[in-house]
């Protein structure tokens, strides 16, 4: 998966004026799913991404594929079991990437376990055979056994259940893969400025090489709205009083030494204070603690956890540990905004369903949005179903559920890591690196700056960049580091 090979591949043929059959904008969880779809059936797709695959919401998630625990307690049974069938196909299309993870909901109130034991019986039955443990009540002993740090005072044991985690940044670009493998042109990037129409008929974008500053004009029978959180600003391309059907919630999480709560078992609080959901999470060697569910007041490329966010979450998972960590012993912080599909006049974000949403305007633009990553192939599968029947396009099945996701050569050092995502990844800066190639910054940002000159060097002499351009890399990243530090 070359870049200066895909984008020689942009511009069909003179000959072809149709051009694509589907275009799709957005490079997170659904676009690059819309296009494994696509390109799986058949259909001559093409995916175009403003800045790098995952940049935003997609490599910024709790790294978690689940059925939703919440979404059980909020009455929500179809999209528990949709998501619980998706994390099984998951698991055994991407295994190198998916696993699965013993969770425990720590019980310090006498009534918890019986409650919460039947809503995890319920949830091993929707799961039905893509089921991956019983759940069972654990008692205080065995409970601190799995979870050594866990707060001893007042607790009478946990309930025992299993979801799955993986690498988010890793997937997207897997699938990125995939798509490519099956005929697919992915660019990143790519940022398309402009629709085209025919007949107040959308049938191609204007998009800007962002390295080259270069326009084309690409033509196609149908254009996918995929960006998320940016779905708004696509629509308003299509037409300018298109009203907002995106309420951005931010997540926030923050990354600590795994010795807080040194074990291979997850930790999640089904209901804090305020009705927000708590996880704490063994992830590549350090504890994973969030997330927020905040109102976000504009989307934005690169969100920041706020001062508040951060207080929240040191103060819930100290309630829960034996040592409390402070602001000092955070390694690194991150945020990512949901694009979650307005309803109603209610400003709680965490009551929002977190089903997707298929619109078609009336100039034929598709916008996909809302979902989770759980749930991004099923929501590839409705869009390209939808897009298809738009596009007069041969009715073809969809396969998704049966194909294996890319699996790439594991580097061992951060040279091999580097020249494999410049080559084969289409990485550009140091940060596409260090950040969603490797996940450097998001496990110990200030340690990843150390990294940052090899990187630039590596990536300059790869792509012919000049000093001038590596040193502005190595201080634009160092920057990027210091913010996600506290």
């Amino acid at each position: 998966m070359n870049r200066d090979e895909m984008l020689a591949r942009l511009v069909p043929p003179l000959r072809d004026s149709a051009g694509w059959d589907i275009l799709i904008i957005g490079g997170g969880a659904t676009g690059l799913g819309c296009a494994v779809d696509a390109a799986a059936r058949g259909y001559r797709t093409l995916l175009l991404e403003k800045s790098d695959f995952a940049h935003a919401t997609s490599s910024r998630s709790t790294k978690l594929i689940h059925g939703g625990v919440r979404y059980l307690q909020q009455g929500n049974i179809k999209l528990v079991r949709e998501s619980l069938r998706e994390r099984g196909l998951l698991l055994r299309n991407a295994p190198h990437l998916v696993r699965t993870l013993p969770f425990i909901v720590p019980a310090y109130k006498w009534w918890e376990p019986a409650f919460y034991g039947v809503g995890l019986k319920l949830y091993d039955v929707l799961a039905g055979r893509h089921r991956l443990g019983r759940s069972e009540f654990l008692s205080r002993t065995e409970t601190h056994n799995r979870l050594p740090t866990l707060t001893e005072e007042g607790l009478r044991g946990g309930t025992l259940y299993y979801d799955s985690q993986f690498d988010d940044s890793r997937l997207a670009i897997a699938l990125a893969q995939t798509a490519a493998n099956l005929g697919a042109v992915v660019l990143n990037y790519a940022h398309v400025t402009a629709l085209l129409k025919t007949a107040n008929r959308v049938n191609g974008v204007v998009a800007r090489d962002v390295e080259t500053d270069r326009e084309y004009e690409l033509p196609a029978k149908v254009v996918i709205n995929a960006t998320g959180v940016f779905t708004d600003s696509v629509r308003q391309l299509d037409e300018q009083a298109s009203p907002p059907i995106v309420a951005a919630s931010q997540g926030s999480h923050i990354v600590l030494d795994s010795d807080f709560l040194p074990a291979e078992t997850a930790m999640i609080v089904p209901k804090t204070d305020d009705g927000r959901v708590l996880f704490a999470i063994p992830w590549h060697g350090k504890l994973l603690v969030g997330t927020t569910d905040v109102p976000a007041n504009a989307p934005t490329d690169d969100p920041r956890p706020s001062d508040a966010e951060i207080d929240y979450l040191l103060n819930h998972i100290g309630r829960y540990l034996a040592r409390k960590p402070s602001r000092s012993d955070i390694r690194s912080t991150f945020a990512g905004l949901r694009p979650l599909v307005r309803n109603g006049p209610t400003g709680n974000t965490a009551l929002m369903p977190r089903d997707h949403t298929i619109l078609v305007s009336p100039s034929q633009l598709i916008t996909i949005t809302g979902g989770k990553w759980t749930t991004y192939r099923k929501m590839a599968e409705d869009t390209i179903d939808r897009a298809a029947g738009i596009a007069g396009l041969p009715q073809q099945r969809c396969t998704t559920a049966e194909i294996q996701i890319h699996r790439s050569a594991e580097a061992r050092t951060i040279e091999e890591a580097t020249t494999h995502a410049v080559r084969e990844e289409m990485a550009r800066t140091v940060e596409d690196v260090l950040a969603r190639r490797t996940r450097s910054l998001f496990l110990d940002a200030r340690a990843s700056i150390q990294s940052a000159q090899k990187v630039a060097e590596i990536i300059a002499r790869e792509l012919g960049k000049d000093g001038l351009w590596r040193d502005a890399e190595v201080k634009r990243y160092a920057e990027i580091a210091r913010q996600a530090t506290t």
